[in-house]
């Protein structure tokens, strides 16, 4: 991130979260602004040369503007938005910001307005202001489908409206049809036939000709056309089976999404209402939203944690499998990081709470998907396209049918034909073929802890067949251990240690840390210690003088060969003399992680070719590649030549960069796809990377490498299904070969199958058990 400017006097910054290929995210900093002040902006930064799009996001004070590169100058943005907060909210045009539709609220949406009930305390109200849909909640499914109540949820098949009219519907035209086969009440049957009709139209039929009125047309509108037609010509019947059939895949589709968009939802709600604060000496229990940054939060054994922080007193295991899918408890004490929504084991805990119940981690996963689900995927975009054009154009083409067919032969034939053709040709199944699959396999990754950034995400994961992985933080985990001790001039190898542990006491080195946890006892600190820059230390201890260093500022004399062994199988030596007498060497090295070798055998099975780049010296990066399995290897990088170098190989096949997203960042932006390791709680991870791997387990790689491809060839699936189907139904329906119930059903069988094969996108599995080496 980047803070490219600060207003004088006005307390507004700005901060660059990304930014390439004409798009660019930035944060407002020193206010959160309203529905009305989004519009001002919008309008404000419109008007700035170069800029092709602005959308404001409130609640996440932020802006996503479209540009044209070479011609936007960044200086003039903050002008125009420190000017649209000046202006008169009587001023400002009476509209909803662009990243809003006037629609129904979406899941997304809800999300946000449940966390501001919560913060408010005003439960379970739903409050009319501010209910606005996100620009990919409304929107990702295209005009070309039809419209979806998303007020509630529904959380069973019995309880979704469209299914109950669709079975009353379907009762209706039973007894119409046993009414006209046992009886002579003809007038009965009819009867019955129309309040079948009536009642499976109310599905659709009125917000069809809401959405025509505001001149927008979809799937919806050319039902609506045909049964009104059917009924013209007299065949109510076919009308009311219309009617039914649709309704019920309108049911059926309004279902699905509901139910693949719960993993998002579940998000926040692993965040408690309520937290215990220690203030003024006392425990009490305070709402989630009234924490504030500093204090105190005792979590017992059992609870979640409201929000994050770090662990000041007392320690635990902390269950964090709901938030980053790892299935194995993290040991949690004094100084470690804590995130909202983990929960606690057996211990007590007094956490200092480093984040607001707005801020916290999860919350900024959860605003950070509403500022980028509007990135489709190829394959959503190429349905839109064929898609939104279909509606008008399949209605010229009924008309044209109509007419020039009642010029040729009989008017009576021909219109029905036209009405047939409009129901064979509606894309709904198309429209709806793409987002069902995205929506579900997004929000089951996110359950497992991989945060996959919109459908444009997803599809290139799915189309990748490289990967460029850094070594540290990604392949080891960033924790040196002693590997091996080398002992001379009869020390022994608890002299060797305690001499390094004596002197590193206080040290901050990396290194450091390796060597006093590999001490099993406590030992007392040399005196005096002194770091010698690029060389070690020196000090003293009982009146002995110490020192540590590296090989050639102290002889390693008869140890030469271990050390040099040591450095050979990529650790880092250092070597302990005391008075002057060399005692002997100890190994330090960043192990591999240990499924590190599972999952590089994984991805090589799977077709993957995989390279390490990293800023390590080459006998280090070879040996843990050795280790691993890979065999090609780019060592001594600078963050630029990781750049360069992912670079090199996007051009022999699409590649994604695997790195922690902070020093990788360069590398992560010149790949197909930027994946970030453990991204749970970093922020620059989270917003720099297409995809963002929460936990620390590597397994998650494959996981998600896995679940990616299997879900773009769903995609695939729908899209030929739904292509095809049209493409059948279209001449049979032209030449009167299929009536209008026949296409009719087929039709919605085909919109069925596609949702079900869509929601298999939702489907994938856990990791179990913990790491292990193979």
């Amino acid at each position: 991130m980047l803070t490219i400017d600060t207003a004088p006097g006005a307390g507004i910054g700005l901060t660059v979260i990304s930014a390439g290929a004409g798009r660019m995210r930035l944060r407002i900093n020193g206010f959160r602004f309203d529905t009305v002040r989004a519009v001002a902006i919008e309008d404000a930064v419109g008007k700035v040369a170069g800029v092709q799009a602005v959308q404001a996001y409130p609640r996440t004070a932020s802006v996503v503007i479209r540009y044209s590169p070479g011609v936007l100058d960044l200086d003039e943005i903050l002008p125009a938005i420190c000017d649209a907060e000046r202006i008169p909210a009587a001023s400002v045009p009476a509209r909803a910001p662009h990243s809003v539709d006037n629609s129904k609220p979406g899941v997304v949406q809800k999300i946000f307005d449940w966390a501001e009930r919560t913060r408010s305390g005003q439960g379970g109200n739903d409050s009319g202001a501010g209910r606005a849909v996100t620009a990919q909640a409304a929107g990702a499914f295209s005009d070309g489908c039809c419209d979806h109540d998303d007020d509630d949820v529904p959380e069973r098949l019995w309880q979704v409206v469209k299914l109950r009219r669709a079975a009353l519907s379907g009762v209706l035209l039973t007894a119409s049809a046993v009414t006209a086969w046992l009886t002579p009440f003809g007038p009965v049957a009819l009867g019955l036939k129309v309040l079948a009709l009536a009642v499976g139209a109310s599905t659709f039929a009125p917000s069809s000709l809401m959405r025509l009125a505001r001149g927008r047309i979809g799937v919806g509108t050319l039902m609506t056309i045909a049964a009104a037609g059917a009924v013209a010509l007299g065949q109510v019947g076919e009308a009311a089976m219309l009617g039914f059939l649709f309704s019920i895949s309108e049911g059926l589709e309004e279902y699905a999404v509901a139910r693949t968009r719960r993993g998002l939802r579940a998000l926040l709600s692993l965040v408690p209402d309520e937290a215990t604060v220690l203030r003024d000496g006392a425990e009490i229990v305070v709402a989630a939203a009234d924490l504030r940054v500093g204090d105190q939060m005792i979590v017992k054994p059992g609870e979640r944690l409201a929000t994050d922080g770090v662990v000041r007193s007392g320690r635990s295991a902390l269950d964090i499998s709901a938030i980053t899918g790892e299935s194995v408890p993290v040991e949690a004490g004094p100084g470690d990081e804590v995130f909202a929504g983990s929960i606690n084991g057996s211990g007590v805990l007094q956490v200092q709470v480093t984040a607001t119940a707005e801020d916290n981690s999860l919350a900024r996963i959860v605003h950070i998907v509403e500022a980028e689900q509007a990135r489709k995927g190829a394959s959503q975009r190429l349905a839109d396209r064929i898609a939104r054009p279909m509606v008008p154009g399949i209605m010229i083409a009924g008309v044209l049918i109509a007419g020039i067919g009642s010029v040729v032969g009989s008017p009576a034939v021909w219109v029905q034909r036209a009405l047939v053709v409009l129901v064979a040709a509606s894309p709904c199944a198309l429209a709806i073929a793409v987002p069902v699959s995205v929506v579900a396999a997004i929000g089951a990754a996110s359950r497992l802890g991989v945060l996959i950034k919109g459908g444009a995400a997803l599809e290139a994961l799915g189309t990748i067949g490289g990967l460029a992985l850094d070594k540290t933080g990604t392949l080891t985990a960033n924790r040196p251990v002693v590997i091996d001790i080398a002992t001379t001039n009869g020390a022994t190898r608890e002299e060797v240690l305690a001499v390094a542990v004596a002197l590193e006491a206080r040290s901050e080195h990396p290194l450091a840390a390796a060597i006093l946890a590999a001490a099993e006892q406590p030992i007392a600190a040399a005196d005096d210690v002194q770091a010698v820059p690029g060389a070690g230390l020196t000090g003293y201890l009982d009146g002995h003088a110490l020192r540590l260093g590296r090989p050639g500022w102290l002889d390693p004399g008869d140890l030469t060969d271990q050390v040099a062994r040591m450095q050979h199988a990529g650790a880092t030596a250092v070597l302990v003399e005391r008075d002057e007498l060399l005692l002997g060497a100890i190994a330090v090295r960043d192990e591999l992680r240990p499924e590190a070798a599972e999952v590089i055998t994984r991805l090589r099975a799977d077709g993957y070719e995989v390279a390490v780049l990293t800023g390590d010296n080459h006998a280090t990066a070879a040996a843990l590649a050795a280790q691993a399995g890979i065999a090609q290897v780019y060592a001594e990088l600078r963050p630029e030549d990781k750049a360069r170098l992912v670079g090199q190989l996007r051009a022999q096949r699409p590649t994604a960069m695997v790195g922690d997203g902070v020093n990788d960042a360069p590398a992560l932006a010149a790949a197909d796809l930027g994946i970030a390791m453990g991204a749970m709680g970093t922020d620059v991870a989270i917003e720099t990377a297409d995809i963002a791997l929460m936990g620390q387990d590597l397994r998650h790689l494959t996981q998600a490498l896995e679940h990616a491809r299997r879900s773009r060839q769903i995609m695939l699936q729908n899209v030929g299904l739904s292509l095809g189907i049209i493409t059948v139904l279209m001449p049979l329906a032209l030449f009167g070969t299929l009536g209008l119930a026949a296409v009719v059903f087929v039709h919605e069988l085909t919109e069925i199958i596609v949702i079900v094969n869509g929601v298999r996108a939702g489907r994938i599995k856990s990791l179990t058990g913990p790491a292990h080496d193979i």
